[in-house]
């Protein structure tokens, strides 16, 4: 794609960047012309070393990126080590909540001289404030990134700064127009405009109303469309509505090289569109993800409200996760996934997706070179 402005941006094939928490999808993807985006959230500080030096080894020199969190707004309270005190940072309501549900389920408490290391273990890997984020950061400035997109809010003024002065180009999801501009005035390179249908954190606007509206609001700034996207009918729907490409996670969840586990992948096998739930449930703000015994519990009349992010993210990670994943609590299990869950029917290899989606890109221009002469 000689003319397309992302493509020419990175030095890439093909308009399609991945998201993903696994590094062997980012490096798949980036390998087979794409632009592969590591997701940093829920890694612990001590992997992101490990997990950059790999990609390094095995990209080829290929381009790549890394997405944090970091929100415009959270609740400081949660930040340092007052997170891992439980008793003191969540209200008794909510501890009670999480701890009743489980207990009911038959999910066992966790043993009382594993608990803290459990829970200190499995909460430190979610990095959800700006300060983490700027921690992952710092390691990930030491690896020849091409890319930093946020996912919540508008990247601050010192990292677009501190990227650009490195040739690093900075992206940001926005699920408005507003949030869109507001991108484009902190010095974004391009937009991701995510519509409702997406995995992970995303607003309620439905992608094929969002994304011309957003391509239009910053004009000429590059977009990629988010949100419902895993086939070439959709990657060619975006370049029809102006985007410049495509930004899909969860069809990467049903390749080899996904880092979900058996139990979970039978799950997302097994959904329906319905099935991916926009809830607050699991961080605090909109975040569709697969439904489960827990969301279900929270959306249930008389349930306490979530708390702000990042605390009920804590609160689930901490107390509700633990001991779900400790035993393999079918019913509990959860992971971000959009509506295209209800097309995720087998396992196939990243490589794959990508030839699929360009394949049928080629046949829907076809296509419509057939029908418009």
């Amino acid at each position: 794609m000689a003319n397309n402005l992302l493509c020419a941006m990175f030095g890439i094939d093909a308009p399609i960047f991945a998201f993903s928490h696994c590094r062997d999808v980012v490096v798949e993807v980036s390998k087979a012309g794409g632009l592969g985006v590591l997701g940093l959230a829920r890694m612990h500080p001590d992997r992101v070393e490990e997990d950059l030096r790999w990609i390094d080894a095995h990209i080829g020199g290929r381009p790549y990126g890394v997405d944090v969190l970091m929100p415009t707004t959270f609740d400081t309270a949660a930040e340092g080590e007052a997170k891992h005190d439980a008793e003191q940072l969540f209200p008794a309501e909510h501890l009670d909540f999480v701890r009743e549900l489980l207990d009911r389920a038959g999910v066992p408490p966790l043993p009382p001289q594993e608990a803290a290391r459990i829970e200190r273990d499995l909460v430190s890997s979610f990095n959800f404030t700006r300060a983490e984020s700027a921690a992952m950061l710092d390691k990930a400035f030491e690896h020849p990134i091409r890319l930093i997109v946020n996912a919540l809010g508008s990247p601050p003024p010192e990292l677009v700064q501190r990227a650009h002065a490195r040739g690093i180009k900075v992206a940001a999801l926005a699920g408005a127009p507003k949030h869109a501009v507001r991108h484009r005035e902190a010095g974004c390179d391009f937009v991701i405009a995510v519509g409702t249908e997406a995995g992970g954190h995303t607003g309620e606007t439905t992608s094929l109303v969002l994304w011309p509206r957003i391509v239009d609001a910053v004009a000429p700034l590059p977009v990629l469309g988010g949100g419902g996207v895993g086939r070439g009918r959709q990657l060619a729907a975006a370049l029809a509505l102006g985007c410049e490409g495509v930004w899909c996670g969860s069809v990467w969840l049903k390749t080899v090289q996904s880092e979900v586990t058996p139990e979970i992948k039978a799950r997302l096998f097994a959904a329906g569109a319905d099935d991916a739930v926009l809830t607050r449930s699991v961080t605090g703000k909109p975040c569709r993800t697969l439904r489960s015994a827990f969301t279900d519990a929270w959306d249930a009349p008389g349930a306490p409200a979530p708390l702000p992010a990042p605390l009920q993210a804590i609160l689930w990670w901490g107390q509700g996760r633990t001991r779900v994943e400790r035993v393999r609590a079918t019913d509990f299990l959860t992971y971000p996934v959009g509506q295209i869950v209800a097309d995720l029917r087998e396992e196939t290899s990243v490589r794959q997706v990508v030839q699929d989606m360009l394949a049928e890109l080629a046949e829907c221009k076809e296509r419509l070179d057939r029908l418009l002469g």
